[in-house]
């Protein structure tokens, strides 16, 4: 397989399975906790990581890490899990589709790297999408987790375009030991000032966190990191919309809800704009 067809199909993985945070947010883990439930995913597999491999940050890299752990997991999680508490997934999705474009703007503003006007124009096709996707005339606004939603995007906008600014000095499961501990840190800080003691954990509570540190902590933020570090950030950022995708099939499947024609078409959209867009930034030269 081509290595850049390997790296976009790997990192993809990653908001595929970011989509089932909603589901897993809402059935499994206790109930209005976001910062208990954004210490479990993060907090544990950090530790672990760092008790195995036994080596910490140097010099300017201290100060970095902390900006990056807070946005990518500290600010980011607490974010997400206010989002899905306040949110219905549709929802939260359609606002997040903007994501895209706030890296494209951050990458221009900060890395120099002007988007081109089609750039523009496959994100909005992707917008609409998600639109048609996932906001039904039931959905519900609720102010916020909206705010929640939108600040979300920029922390995770704002991480990204650093990662490619400063590079990655270690291997990615380090990298990502590192952020994940120190964003562990600050949500058990708030969940205990917050939300006080631990409550009493379910069997449901229970296989929700191992879920959420195993998968989507460790596997897909080590390969989310690896592939902010090799693609282009248009890339990375149109792959974002696969999550919405995965959220409303988890609707459709678990939930027992229906897909009508506009929101297959929303599918279609989303998919062809993530085509179009990876195909375009990633073909070589001349």
């Amino acid at each position: 397989m081509n290595p850049k067809v390997r790296d976009i199909l790997l990192t993809a993985l990653a908001p595929i399975l970011w989509g089932t945070s909603f589901i897993v947010t809402t059935q499994l883990l206790p109930p209005n906790r976001p910062f208990l439930g954004g210490a479990m995913q993060s907090l544990p597999t950090g530790l672990l990581l760092l008790v195995l491999i036994r080596q910490l940050p140097k010099g300017v890299w201290w100060w970095r890490m902390l900006v990056l752990g807070t946005l990518n997991v500290g600010l980011f999680l607490a974010l997400l899990f206010i989002a899905a508490y306040n949110l219905p997934g549709g929802v939260a999705s359609t606002i997040g589709a903007v994501q895209p474009v706030v890296v494209a703007l951050l990458a221009w503003l900060v890395l120099k790297q002007r988007p081109a006007v089609r750039t523009f124009g496959i994100m909005f096709v992707g917008l609409i999408g998600v639109g048609l996707l996932v906001l039904g005339p039931e959905a519900q606004l609720d102010l916020v987790g909206v705010a929640a939603v939108l600040a979300q995007t920029i922390s995770w906008g704002g991480g990204i375009i650093l990662i490619k600014y400063w590079g990655q000095p270690v291997p990615v499961l380090l990298f990502t030991a590192w952020q994940l501990t120190i964003g562990g840190l600050m949500l058990t800080a708030l969940t205990w000032v917050v939300e006080g003691p631990l409550p009493n954990f379910t069997t449901p509570n229970i296989i929700g966190c191992i879920y959420e540190a195993l998968i989507l902590s460790l596997l897909c933020y080590c390969l989310w990191f690896r592939g902010v570090g090799r693609l282009p950030a248009a890339t990375v950022g149109m792959l974002t919309l696969l999550s919405p995708i995965v959220a409303s099939l988890l609707g459709l499947i678990i939930l027992g809800q229906t897909l009508s024609l506009l929101q297959l078409l929303g599918a279609i959209l989303i998919l062809a704009s993530i085509v179009v867009s990876t195909v375009l930034d990633n073909r070589k030269p001349g």
